[in-house]
C-alpha cells in the first residue's frame, strides 16, 4: 500500500487523503474482495446505485415523467405475445365504454353485460389509459371514471385489487389533484392487508409538495407496520432510497436525523443517500464530517461510495486527487470500472477541465474499460460545450466504429454542436438518420434545433421542423412552448 504521505500531499476542499485516512485507513477496511465487480454492481438490496448518473441529469436535460412503467413490465409476467394483444383490445373497450359514462348510459350496467376476465393485467392496462388520458380540462371526469372502474372491478368475482392497482388508482387521484380521495385508498389499502409499498411512498411524496406536509407523509410510513420496506433493513432505507431518487435533499436531511433519535444504526446505503444529499445542497463541510463518522463506525465504503466520491473530486477540479483515488481503490480490490470513469469524467467536464477528462478516458481504455454510449455523451457533450465539434465529431465516428449505437442524447449533443459550428443543413440531417436508425427523439433535441435555426434568422426552417414533429404526432402538447409558431 502507497504510504500516507504520498496521499497527504493534496489537500483543498476535497483532499485526497481524505479518503486513506478518513474514509479508508487499510486495505482491510474494504471488504469487497469476496465480490466479483458483476455481483457489486448488481447487488442494489443494500447499496445505492450511483453510477453513471441517469442520462438526464448527466446531460443537464429535464428527467422524463414521473409515468408507470408497467408497460414495459408486462413481458417480465408472460412471454405469450398473443394474450397481452387480447388484455389489451379488452382494455380499448372497457375504456372506451368507461368514456361513455353519464346520462343516459350506465357504464356499471354495460361493463356487467361485457362480462371481461377480470384480471391484474386487465385493471392495469385500463388504469393505465385513464391515467395517460389525465389532462387540465378533463381531469374531475378520469378521476370519477377511474374510480368507478376500480370499484367495479374490486367487487367481480375472483379478483382482489393488487397493491399495484392501489398505486395506479392513487396515481391517477394524484394527477387529478383528488387528495382526499387517494388518502382514502392508502387507508383501504392498508385495511384490507395489503402492503404499502415504496411505489405508494413515492406517489405520496411527489403530491405532497410543501415540506410540512412531506415530513407528516414520511412520520406515518415510518410509524407503519404495513410498510413493505423490504429489501432494506428497515424503512429509514426504503424512504431515503426513494427520497433520493427524487431528489428531496433536505428531507433526506431530516428523515436521517430522526432515524438516528430512534436509535437505528446507519449502514452504507444510508451513508451514500445522505452524502449525495449534502454534496447536492452544496454542504462540503457536512459531506466531510459525513465521511469521518463513517470512518469512525467501520462502515466499510463500496463501490457505489467511490463513486459518488470521484464525481465530487471531478468537479472540484482535482485530476491528482482523482488519481490517487483510482490507485487506491485498485490497492484494496475496489476495480474502477466504466462507471467510475464516466462519473468522474462529468464531473471534469462540468468543471471545463477537458484536456483531463480525455486523460481519464484514454486510461480507461487502456485499463481494459471499454466506454460505453453514455460515456462517449460525456465526452461528446463537454467537447460542444467548450466549442471543440471536431473533436466531438471525431469522438461520434469513433463510437460508431467500436459498435457503440447513438443514443438520443448523444444526438442532441452532435446536433447541437452541428448547430453551434452553423452546419445547419446537417443538424437537420442527423434528426432525420436518428429516426432512420429507430432512435426517436425527444422534445429536447426538437426544441435544440428549432432554437438554434431561429437564432440563426432560419425561421421558415425551424418551422419546417415542428411541422416535422406534428406529422409525426410528436409532442403536440407541448407545441405551445414554439413561441409564434401557427399550425397550419
Amino acid at each position: 500500500m502507497r504510504s500516507a504521505s504520498l496521499l497527504a500531499r493534496k489537500t483543498l476542499n476535497l483532499k485526497s487523503s481524505l479518503f486513506r485516512h478518513r474514509l479508508c485507513p487499510s486495505a482491510g477496511l474494504c471488504d469487497n474482495h469476496h465480490k466479483s465487480e458483476d455481483e457489486l454492481l448488481t447487488d442494489h438490496r443494500e447499496t445505492l446505485h450511483f453510477g453513471p448518473i441517469s442520462d438526464e441529469p448527466l446531460l443537464g436535460l429535464p428527467p422524463p415523467a414521473n409515468e408507470e412503467h408497467d408497460k414495459e413490465e408486462k413481458d417480465r409476467f408472460s412471454s405469450r405475445k398473443g394474450f397481452f394483444t387480447g388484455i389489451k383490445a379488452e382494455a380499448n373497450q372497457i375504456f372506451q365504454i368507461l368514456l361513455q359514462d353519464g346520462p343516459g348510459f350506465n357504464a356499471r350496467e354495460a361493463l356487467d353485460d361485457l362480462k371481461p376476465n377480470v384480471s391484474p393485467a386487465l385493471v392495469r392496462e385500463v388504469l393505465l389509459q385513464v391515467l395517460m388520458s389525465i389532462n387540465a380540462a378533463n381531469m374531475k371526469r378520469c378521476a370519477k371514471l377511474g374510480y368507478k372502474f376500480f370499484m367495479w372491478a374490486g367487487q367481480q368475482q375472483g379478483y382482489k385489487h393488487t397493491p399495484n392497482a392501489y398505486n395506479l388508482a392513487m396515481k391517477i387521484f394524484a394527477e387529478s389533484e383528488e387528495l382526499r380521495a387517494m388518502w382514502r385508498l392508502v387507508d383501504e389499502m392498508t385495511q384490507n392487508g395489503l402492503p404499502v409499498t415504496p411505489r405508494t411512498f413515492n406517489i405520496l411524496i411527489s403530491t405532497c409538495g410543501e415540506a410540512g406536509m412531506a415530513r407528516k407523509v414520511v412520520e406515518r410510513f415510518i410509524k407503519s407496520q404495513a410498510f413493505a420496506h423490504r429489501p432494506y433493513k428497515h424503512s429509514f432505507n426504503a424512504i431515503l432510497h426513494s427520497l433520493i431518487i427524487m431528489g428531496q435533499y433536505r428531507l433526506i436531511e431530516w428523515v436521517y436525523q430522526k432515524m438516528l433519535l430512534e436509535g437505528h444504526q446507519p449502514d452504507v446505503l444510508t451513508y451514500n443517500v445522505v452524502l449525495c444529499a449534502k454534496f447536492r445542497l452544496g454542504k462540503l463541510a457536512q459531506f466531510h464530517r459525513l465521511l469521518d463518522e463513517m470512518r469512525s463506525k467501520g462502515t466499510t465504503p463500496d463501490l457505489h461510495t467511490y463513486n459518488l466520491l470521484l464525481h465530487v473530486l471531478g468537479k472540484g477540479d482535482k485530476p491528482l486527487a482523482a488519481v490517487e483515488l483510482l490507485n487506491y481503490m485498485t490497492d484494496v480490490g475496489c476495480h474502477p470500472s466504466v462507471l467510475h470513469f464516466t462519473n468522474l469524467i462529468d464531473g471534469l467536464s462540468r468543471a471545463g477541465n477537458q484536456d483531463a477528462c480525455k486523460y481519464f478516458f484514454d486510461e480507461m481504455i487502456k485499463k481494459g474499460c471499454e466506454p460505453d454510449v453514455v460515456c462517449y455523451t460525456v465526452m461528446i457533450t463537454g467537447y460542444v460545450v467548450s466549442c471543440e465539434f471536431e473533436k466531438a465529431q471525431e469522438l461520434f465516428d469513433q463510437m460508431l466504429i467500436r459498435g457503440q449505437l447513438p443514443n438520443v442524447y448523444t444526438y442532441n449533443a452532435m446536433i447541437r454542436g452541428l448547430c453551434y459550428a452553423g452546419r445547419f443543413d446537417d443538424a437537420c440531417a442527423m434528426l432525420k438518420d436518428m429516426e432512420m436508425k429507430g432512435c426517436k427523439p425527444n422534445f429536447s433535441v426538437y426544441s435544440t434545433l428549432v432554437s438554434r435555426l431561429r437564432n440563426a434568422g432560419k425561421v421558415s426552417e425551424a418551422n419546417v421542423i415542428i411541422n416535422h414533429m406534428v406529422e409525426r404526432g410528436h409532442y403536440l402538447h407541448m407545441l405551445t412552448r414554439f413561441k409564434g409558431y401557427r399550425r397550419c
